[in-house]
């Protein structure tokens, strides 16, 4: 798949489709705004002495055990049970459950048949019991695992997932729910926005897979590309793509690459922000030809990160994120996008690290410390081919080590934006501004190169001390470095997103540039 550029803004809000009773469809949860623990009459007393039982007979529950058991020392008497039978909350979450397929997750809950025997209508009313009530539990707390959580850390990590996670708290959370039942149909307290958008657009997807997707685009043999006014079996093809994804209103069916058609293609581009040349050439053919099937999977690999991902993002009023496969970087301020540029990441040998810091500092002029590994593989052997190798880079000797001197040709250009950390990674500005212009822009040792660096300095001086242009552009151009120091770290978050989605659904997938959605892939969909 081509290279895609678009960058989508990380909006909030969304809503999650109301759920029926399994009996009743047209049901609504209503009931569900009402406070969980308003039982008709006392509280059940819980048996302790059934637990050791319901594990070795439920083992695959048997990882909640500890949370199980906590929650029942909190409270100490049924939760999802009252002398009438069930609470109707407790319905409300076995259908959440009958839809995970929905929340982008290729598994069925454990012991299915059991809970649905639990839920059945003729158990209605009959005298409750701790398996059943403790069914229930496990499957609120495999429910909230998968949904909220998602995978264990350590498969994060095992997939370059360095942004810190925050550790669930499974009966805390459960508190919520009975005081906010309603809650259940959509937490923004819990997830990532972005999760909600992909979740719109992967109903979008699986209804166009319903229909039975889009056919392989083949261009004609010889034909290197198409352009307005041509006629060609693949301009039918990708006409139906189109207008399946929305960039047409309508398909004609038309073999004739005509104005319409020339519409969506831009409009397709405009979407990933690339400029449309008026030609269908093979590169454009092949992002076409991923099937939707494909694409579905990428949305729920996508997804999967969203759980990873703290949604104390969503209320964050200023911030830095840079995804790796879009190579974008976006400045957030007061809430709204406030600067966007492309990027340059790591190369694959040395790929950008997805992490969270503070911008604390920015430095202009700097000098660049060349990495020991730098210096090994590349200036120590064009030294020795070259005596004035150094001087001719503008290098110096620092110690043992060499650093670049400040100026127009510094690999860091002239400035640099340090959030510290221990992977030695920031963003910076280059001197090789001809490399944004590139599709494939994995060029850099680790760090993030900044095309719009004067925009960004600029945007942050001004707000933090009220630099000028003309301030901010004499210490860019200076001889000797000089530093400015926040007064407000900035966060910034390096993160890595194959497909993202705005408000409405509509999602751009980006090449995975090294590698690492089929590992994700394969630890959700085996994670049954």
């Amino acid at each position: 798949m081509r290279k895609a550029h678009l960058i989508i803004a990380l909006l909030f809000g969304f809503t999650l489709t109301t759920v029926s009773c399994k009996k009743d469809k047209d049901k609504t949860e209503a009931d569900a705004n009402t406070e969980v623990h308003d039982h008709d009459g006392a509280d059940i007393p819980i048996d302790a002495a059934a637990f050791d039982p319901y594990f070795k007979k439920f083992p695959q529950y048997k990882e909640f055990e500890k949370d199980i058991r906590e929650l029942y020392q909190k409270h100490d008497h049924y939760i999802w049970h009252e002398k009438r039978g069930l609470i109707e909350f407790a319905e409300v979450l076995y259908n959440r459950v009958n839809q995970l397929d929905d929340e982008g997750l290729p598994m069925k809950i454990p012991y299915k048949k059991n809970l649905d025997e639990v839920f059945e209508d003729a158990g209605r009313g009959e005298k409750p019991n701790m398996e059943s009530e403790l069914l229930i539990s496990s499957m609120y707390m495999y429910y909230a695992k998968k949904v909220i959580n998602g995978l264990d850390a350590s498969k994060s990590r095992e997939t370059g997932w360095f942004l810190p996670r925050e550790k669930m708290d499974y009966v805390g959370y459960l508190d919520t729910l009975m005081k906010e039942p309603q809650k259940i149909k959509g937490d923004k307290s819990e997830l990532f926005a972005m999760y909600f958008n992909l979740k719109k657009g992967l109903a979008k997807y699986r209804e166009i897979e319903k229909k039975g997707g889009w056919g392989e685009i083949v261009l004609d043999k010889g034909v290197k590309s198409l352009k307005e006014g041509d006629s060609a079996k693949a301009i039918v093809q990708i006409r139906k793509r189109l207008a399946l994804e929305g960039y047409l209103k309508n398909d004609s069916k038309s073999a004739m690459y005509d104005s319409d058609l020339a519409t969506g293609l831009k409009l397709y581009e405009e979407k990933h922000n690339r400029d449309f040349d008026g030609k269908i050439g093979p590169e454009m053919v092949k992002e076409l030809n991923v099937s939707v099937k494909d694409l579905i999977r990428m949305i729920t690999v996508n997804m999967e990160r969203c759980r990873w991902v703290s949604p104390a993002i969503n209320k964050q009023q200023e911030y830095i994120v840079v995804n790796i496969p879009s190579y974008r970087m976006r400045y957030v301020k007061d809430g709204k996008p406030s600067l966007i540029s492309r990027v340059v990441v790591g190369k694959e040998l040395n790929k950008t690290v997805v992490f969270s810091g503070q911008m604390s500092y920015l430095v202009f002029s700097p000098y660049w410390n060349v990495p020991p590994s730098i210096l090994e593989k590349e200036i120590m052997p064009g030294i020795a081919k070259d005596a004035n190798y150094l001087s001719k880079h503008n290098m110096e000797w620092n110690g043992k080590s060499v650093r670049q001197k400040p100026g127009g040709q510094n690999s860091l250009g002239k400035v640099k934006f340090m959030f510290p950390n221990s992977n030695n990674i920031y963003l910076h500005d280059t001197p090789a501004k001809s490399l944004f212009n590139a599709d494939d822009r994995a060029f850099s040792h680790g760090c993030v190169r900044v095309e719009k660096a004067r925009e960004l300095a600029l945007a942050i001086t001004k707000d933090q001390s009220n630099w000028s242009a003309s301030k901010v552009d004499a210490a860019m151009n200076g001889t000797k470095e000089t530093y400015f120091n926040l007064k407000r770290k900035i966060p910034v978050y390096i993160t890595y997103f194959t497909a993202l989605a705005d408000e409405n659904g509509n999602i751009a997938f980006f090449d995975d540039i090294y590698e690492r959605d089929g590992r994700l892939s394969q630890f959700l969909y085996a994670a049954k």
